[in-house]
């Protein structure tokens, strides 16, 4: 993320946004705000008193709450030319506990979208060949999806090769594969897809010993 990207971040909005899942309690976030309000306002040695004198809180509490976001290394004192309050290490906090979220919420949004695509093709191959799926057969839909192709692609190469009599699992993959290779080369002149089907698919074929249906 670069640093105009943090800039643009409304810290405020995250501190009240996560501050339970940070664990503070809500004199801490009261308290938070007040010395960003105080920070906005060219305020550079923040203290208990000062603070006192702007909250409800009497300074003994508020001495309190200052050891422990200390403690916690949500508020610290730069000591530069001059001795100034920072909530820096808070903000380092607030934007990793964003990132995070946001990463699980695109995790969890991409795992769904998976599923959604397999049970997709799950349901349109046991529709067109009338039967259920195998636990092998299911699993190599699976490794359809994890390998990137499209949910409309694997159905559209299922019909196309039992439009020609081809009712293999394997015969499917191979018309994927071509048309991966196809696609690549008209996108960029060279494709890294090779012209051997999956190895992994091949080598599970063999042990199972069994076409799909029969052709």
């Amino acid at each position: 993320m670069s640093d105009s990207q943090r800039d643009a971040i409304d810290y405020r909005y995250l501190l009240i946004e996560y501050y339970k899942k940070l664990r503070l309690s809500e004199n801490e976030l009261s308290v938070i705000l007040m010395i960003d309000h105080l920070l906005q306002q060219k305020n550079t040695l923040i203290t208990p008193d000062l603070l006192s004198m702007k909250m409800n809180l009497d300074v003994k509490e508020l001495d309190k709450i200052f050891v422990t976001l200390i403690e916690r290394g949500l508020l610290v004192f730069d000591t530069g030319k001059k001795i100034k309050v920072s909530l820096k290490p808070l903000q380092k906090k607030l934007l990793k506990t964003f990132t995070e979220e946001m990463a699980a919420d695109d995790e969890n949004h991409n795992n769904k979208e998976k599923a959604e695509a397999i049970d997709s093709v799950k349901k349109a191959f046991e529709k067109e060949f009338k039967t259920t799926l195998s636990p092998l057969e299911n699993s190599l839909i699976d490794d359809w999806i994890q390998h990137g192709y499209p949910a409309d692609t694997i159905i559209d190469a299922m019909r196309e090769c039992v439009s020609k009599g081809k009712k293999t699992f394997k015969s499917i993959d191979k018309l994927l594969l071509q048309w991966q290779t196809r696609d690549d080369i008209a996108k960029t002149g060279a494709s890294a897809a090779s012209d051997k089907w999956d190895k992994n698919i091949e080598e599970t074929l063999k042990i199972a010993k069994a076409k799909w249906i029969d052709d």
